[in-house]
């Protein structure tokens, strides 16, 4: 027992615990810094790009400006170009405002890749 009497021990400060302990720590209501999920905001874009592209070629053949020989393609671009620029542009949106940290929009509201 007398091996543990040193001087490294008499000259420790303690602290009285509070009484009132609830359990938290200020550490866990902190925020992490958000991940951006790349994959998926790249899709987003391309989806976007792509049905963007295929409704103005849609449009421009339903016109006349392109020629009428198309007209077998103009529905079938309209739709894929409509299935596209929705999600596209839903998702485009919510990482625009998410970047901009408009209050209510995060980086957790893109569903990501693995």
């Amino acid at each position: 027992m007398s091996r543990r009497r040193g001087k490294d021990y008499e000259n420790v400060d303690y602290i009285k615990l509070t009484s009132n302990d609830n359990g938290f720590v200020d550490a866990q209501f902190a925020h992490p810094p958000p991940k951006i999920p790349w994959k998926a905001v790249t899709l987003a874009t391309m989806l976007f790009v792509a049905g963007s592209s295929l409704l103005i070629i849609g449009s421009l053949i339903v016109s006349g400006k392109i020629d009428s020989k198309y007209a077998d393609r103009m529905w079938p671009m309209i739709i894929l170009g409509i299935l596209m620029f929705i999600p596209g542009a839903y998702h485009v949106r919510i990482a625009y405002y998410a970047f901009r940290q408009v209050p209510g929009y995060s980086f957790d509201d893109i569903p990501e890749f693995d």
